[in-house]
C-alpha cells in the first residue's frame, strides 16, 4: 500500500468514528424535547465552571495570602499617615468660641510638626519645585491682595480677569502658538488634561463618533485613564519601544480608526523623563485629521526655555504641523503655588468645545471656561505675579540648573554596575532600573538614607525628578554616592527577597485581579480623611493596605 493510499484509509477511519459518534449522540437525545436539551447543555457548562474554579482552588488561597499582605501593609500606611503625636487630638466640632489670632498660629505651628520629611535638603523627588524663600514672601503678599477674587465674576475683578488673560497669552506665546492659539488656566495638570479629552470627546460626537476613543501611550498619565472614565471614552494603550521607552509610532497608526477622537505624547512623560516623536505621530495627526495633544503638564516650563539654556531637543510644540493642543503646569517648573496649571489651543475653535453653557437656567445664563465654577482668583494672580518676578532670564537660569543636574545624575547613575537609566532622558526625570536585583530594595535602602522617591510599575523601577533643591551644592553628589554605596552592598547577595513596602509593592504588580489593588488603594484614600484609627473594610471583610508611592503628585 502507498503512502496515499494509506492516507485515505485513515480519513475514512476517522470519518466513520465522526459519524459514530453522531449516531450516538443523536440517540441519547432521541427521546428527549428541545428544552431538555437546552437544560442539560447549561448545567453542564456550570458544572464544568465550577469544577475550574475548584480545581484551581490554590489560585484562590495566593491570592488570599497576597490580600493578607496586604492588608498589614495599608495598616502601616494608616498609622504612619494618621498616627498624631503625644498630646495631640482630632477637631470634631467647631470651637465654641473662635481662635485668637495668636492661637489659632499656635495651631498651625502645631500641625506643622506632624511632618518629618525635610523637602529644603532637596531629598525628595518632585513635589516641590522651589520654595525660594523671596518668592514665597513675595506670593503670599499677592495672594492676599486677590484672596477674596473670583474669576466667575469678571466685573466685579477685571484685574483677575486680566492676569489669567495675559498669563495664557504669554504661556502661548512660549509654545510657539501662533495668533489664534488660545487657553484657559486650570487648577492643576490634571483638570488641564481632562479639559482637552472633553473638547475633543464632544468634537468627535458632533463628527458622528458615538464611542470616542483616546490612542496614547502606555506611559502617558493616569488623568488620562480619569478623562476617558469621566466622560464616557475609551483609551487605547501604545506600548513603548523597550530600548528608547518611546512610544511606538507604527503601533499608534496602527490603532487609529474610526473611532479615534485624539492622539497623545508627553513631552516628557512621568514614569522615566522620556520625550516622545511628537514630530511623528503629529505626521499621523495631520494625515488623519485627528486632534494632537501633548501633555507637557511636568517639564514643560522646562524645555520651552532648553534651547535657550543650551540644550537641544526635538520640536514638541505649536512649530508642529497637527499639534493642537499644549498642557502645562505653571506650579511646577513654572515655580507658581499650587494649584495652577495651563492648556493651550492652537486654534479658538478647539476651545469652545471645552466651554459649558446653560443657557436656560432659571439663575441666568451660566457660562464657564473649565471644570470649576468658582476658582480662586489669589492663585491666577499668584501665578501671574510668579511668571513676571521670573521673567524669561529667571527661567533660562532656573532650566539650565535644573538639566545640568539631571543630566549629572544621569551620568553617574550609568557608571555603576547593577543598575541602568531607561532609555535617554533629557529633561529632569531621572528612572533606574536592574537586571540583576529587584530595583525594589534599592528604594528600601534609599528611604532609610532619607530620600523620598517615586517608585513606578510596568517595569518596576524607581526614579527622581530633580527640581531646583537638587541643584543645592553637593545634593546630586550626594545621591549619586548614597546609590553606589546601596547598590554595592545589595550586589553582595542580588537575589536576597525584598522586604518591607518594596516587597508589598513589587507584589503587587503581580495581582491578576486589578480590583484587589483598586480596592486597597480605596482604603488608602479612606484613612486619609480619618479622624480616628483607621479600621478600613473592604468587600473582602479585611483591612487594606498598600504602598502608594506618590505619583499622584506627578499632576
Amino acid at each position: 500500500m502507498d503512502y496515499r493510499s494509506a492516507l485515505d484509509v485513515y480519513k475514512e477511519m476517522v470519518l466513520l468514528y465522526i459519524e459514530e459518534a453522531r449516531r450516538f449522540v443523536n440517540s441519547q437525545c432521541a427521546g428527549l424535547e428541545p428544552w431538555q436539551i437546552i437544560a442539560t447543555t447549561l448545567l453542564s457548562t456550570l458544572g464544568a465552571v465550577w469544577l475550574k474554579g475548584f480545581l484551581f482552588q490554590p489560585e484562590t488561597l495566593a491570592a488570599t495570602q497576597i490580600q493578607n499582605q496586604l492588608n498589614k501593609a495599608l495598616d502601616d500606611m494608616s498609622m504612619s499617615l494618621c498616627t498624631l503625636k503625644e498630646g495631640m487630638s482630632y477637631t470634631k466640632l467647631l470651637p465654641a468660641q473662635g481662635l485668637t489670632h495668636k492661637q489659632l498660629l499656635d495651631k498651625i505651628r502645631e500641625y506643622e510638626t506632624l511632618s518629618e520629611v525635610d523637602w529644603a535638603k532637596g531629598k525628595v523627588s518632585g513635589a516641590v519645585y522651589w520654595g525660594d524663600e523671596k518668592l514665597t514672601d513675595l506670593l503670599v503678599e499677592v495672594y492676599g491682595e486677590f484672596a477674596w477674587s473670583n474669576p466667575l465674576h469678571p466685573d466685579l475683578f477685571p484685574g483677575v480677569r486680566k492676569m489669567e488673560a495675559e498669563v495664557v497669552r504669554m504661556t502661548c506665546a512660549l509654545f510657539n502658538g501662533g495668533p489664534d492659539s488660545c487657553g484657559t488656566v486650570t487648577s492643576g495638570g490634571t483638570e488641564s488634561i481632562l479639559m482637552a479629552c472633553k473638547a475633543y470627546r464632544d468634537m468627535a460626537h458632533e463628527r458622528g463618533i458615538k464611542h470616542p476613543e483616546i490612542i496614547a501611550p502606555v506611559s502617558i498619565h493616569a488623568a488620562f485613564d480619569k478623562a476617558a472614565h469621566y466622560f464616557g471614552m475609551k483609551l487605547i494603550h501604545i506600548p513603548l519601544d523597550k530600548k528608547t521607552m518611546k512610544v511606538d509610532v507604527k503601533a499608534m497608526r496602527r490603532a487609529i480608526s474610526r473611532n479615534t477622537a485624539m492622539l497623545v505624547c508627553s513631552a516628557p512623560h512621568f514614569p522615566h523623563g522620556i520625550m516622545d516623536p511628537v514630530v511623528e505621530v503629529a505626521k499621523l495627526a495631520v494625515k488623519y485629521n485627528i486632534p494632537f495633544h501633548v501633555d507637557a503638564c511636568l517639564g514643560g516650563f522646562l524645555i520651552v526655555f532648553m534651547e535657550k539654556a543650551g540644550f537641544k531637543l526635538d520640536p514638541f510644540d505649536f512649530r508642529v504641523k497637527g499639534v493642537t493642543s499644549i498642557s502645562a503646569d505653571t506650579h511646577k517648573y513654572g515655580y507658581a503655588p499650587k494649584g495652577s496649571s495651563v492648556v493651550l489651543y492652537s486654534d479658538k475653535k478647539f476651545r469652545h468645545y471645552q466651554y459649558f453653557v446653560a443657557p436656560n437656567w432659571q439663575g441666568g445664563i451660566y457660562a464657564s471656561p473649565s471644570m470649576a465654577g468658582s476658582r480662586p482668583g489669589g492663585i491666577i494672580a499668584a501665578c501671574w505675579a510668579t511668571m513676571m518676578h521670573m521673567g524669561e532670564k529667571g527661567y533660562v537660569e532656573a532650566t539650565k540648573k535644573v538639566v545640568e543636574t539631571a543630566r549629572k545624575i544621569k551620568a553617574g547613575i550609568r557608571q555603576i554596575d547593577g543598575v541602568f537609566v531607561f532609555g535617554d532622558p533629557e529633561v529632569s526625570v531621572v528612572a533606574l532600573g536592574s537586571d540583576v536585583f529587584d530595583i525594589f530594595r534599592l528604594s528600601n535602602a534609599l528611604t532609610s538614607k532619607g530620600w523620598n522617591l517615586n517608585t513606578l510599575q510596568f517595569p518596576s523601577s524607581i526614579h527622581i525628578c530633580v527640581t531646583m533643591l537638587h541643584t543645592q551644592p553637593g545634593v546630586a553628589e550626594q545621591f549619586i554616592s548614597d546609590v553606589k554605596r546601596e547598590v554595592a552592598i545589595i550586589m553582595k547577595n542580588p537575589k536576597e527577597k525584598t522586604t518591607g513596602m518594596g516587597a508589598i509593592y513589587g507584589m503587587a504588580q503581580s495581582i491578576p485581579d486589578r480590583s484587589m489593588v483598586t480596592e486597597v488603594s480605596q482604603g488608602f484614600l479612606d484613612c486619609l480623611y480619618s479622624t480616628e484609627v483607621p479600621k478600613i473594610q473592604s468587600k473582602h471583610h479585611t483591612n487594606h493596605k498598600n504602598h502608594l508611592n506618590g505619583n499622584s503628585k506627578a499632576h
